[in-house]
């Protein structure tokens, strides 16, 4: 079987910054519903088209195809007594921002003051995204309506 839309694939993947430093390695296969409703990247599920299991993909992904570029706009400063009593550096802080949720990342904290930012880790970096195809197998009716794969007994959100 080839992957196509609507498929449920299982990969094991790496994921290495422009260094080729190793940022991330899947500690178990992911499996994800093929065909756009995922959250995999569309450079890296256009590569994975017609594949089968066994195959091997390497995918640059630029920052555009990714977590996006950096945004400086995406920097607050703080007063650390505006904030929970447990901040530290490398903590996160969620907060809702114009109806949407917005995780801050804690990057430093210096004379009273913190560092918050909100773009994702990896933002403004070119990635290499190297991944195996393990499993591929047709979704079900019920994965195909909610748009992801569900797990090995039913439904799991």
């Amino acid at each position: 079987m080839n992957i196509f839309a609507n498929t449920a694939v299982t990969i094991t993947f790496k994921l290495f910054d422009a260094s080729n430093t190793l940022i991330e390695e899947s500690p178990e296969p992911l499996v994800y519903l093929h065909g756009g409703q995922s959250g995999i990247f569309p450079k890296i599920e256009a590569a994975l088209n017609s594949k089968k299991v066994g195959d091997s993909v390497s995918v640059t992904l630029e920052p555009e195809d990714a977590f996006g570029e950096y945004d400086a706009k995406m920097i607050r400063l703080e007063p650390v007594a505006d904030l929970p009593p447990d901040v530290a550096v490398g903590g996160h802080l969620v907060a809702e921002q114009e109806g949407q949720e917005v995780v801050w990342r804690v990057t430093g904290i210096a004379d009273g003051k913190a560092v918050l930012d909100a773009n994702h880790e990896l933002a403004g970096q070119r990635l290499r995204f190297d991944c195996t195809v393990m499993d591929i197998r047709p979704a079900t009716q019920d994965e195909i309506a909610h748009g992801h794969v569900h797990g090995p007994h039913g439904h799991h959100h």
